[in-house]
């Protein structure tokens, strides 16, 4: 998944490593030369060095092109005008923000940020559970906001559509505990079949579930 990011300070930058390591793409801007150089130098990814609320410098890093857009300066405001830019002007589904006075949080929400957090420890978690693809839905957090119960929408094109639980690749940290079909709840065995359109609750840590979506192909839209 594409991930444009504002911010290459200690949090923008660790959240950026940690994003390349599950696999997605980040682009960052960063408007601190020396900042921008380090983040590209040791990160190896695109680095866009200029002012992240400034129209020109979002279409330079692709922000139309991204699933994810997140802000995470030191600054509010300026997180706040970016994710408008990104949600308004380049149409990126989801936006997320780094609040850094608590009591700007429900601000931010109705300004428009889809989400808005004073925490930053946990972006990265809520990427993952929120943020991964349409076709997953969190349901409530688990193990100290470590693991998630989570409904997955199988998609019209299911790569595994009608091969059975024994048969589909299943991460090690993700447990399938329901599957509703129609109206209808199947309690899942090996010999269960998973259809497309079903809806499949799953158990399981949120570094796995990333896993699950490339696995399944979850992040690829119907034809």
């Amino acid at each position: 998944m594409r991930v444009c990011m504002i911010g290459g300070g200690k949090v923008g930058y660790y959240l950026a490593k940690n994003l390349l390591e599950h696999g997605h793409e980040p682009v960052l801007i960063e408007r601190d030369k020396q900042l921008a150089a380090r983040a590209a130098n040791d990160l190896e990814i695109p680095v866009i060095y200029g002012d992240g609320t400034d129209p020109d410098i979002l279409e330079r890093a692709g922000t139309g092109s991204c699933s994810v857009f997140i802000s995470v300066t030191g600054r509010d405001e300026n997180n706040l005008i970016a994710c408008q830019l990104a949600k308004k002007v380049f149409h990126v589904k989801k936006t997320l923000a780094r609040v850094n006075n608590p009591k700007n949080v429900m601000v931010l929400k109705r300004l428009g940020v889809d989400i808005a957090i004073s925490s930053t420890e946990n972006i990265s978690a809520l990427l993952e559970r929120e943020a991964e693809t349409d076709s997953i839905r969190h349901l409530l957090s688990l193990d100290k906001g470590n693991s998630s119960l989570t409904e997955v929408i199988l998609p019209e094109k299911f790569r595994y559509n009608k091969q059975t639980l024994a048969e589909i690749p299943i991460p090690d940290d993700v447990v399938v505990a329901a599957v509703y079909r129609a109206e209808e709840m199947l309690i899942p065995r090996g010999s269960t079949e998973l259809h497309s359109g079903d809806r499949v609750v799953c158990i399981s840590k949120d570094t796995a579930l990333h896993e699950l979506v490339q696995l399944w192909r979850l992040e690829e839209k119907d034809k």
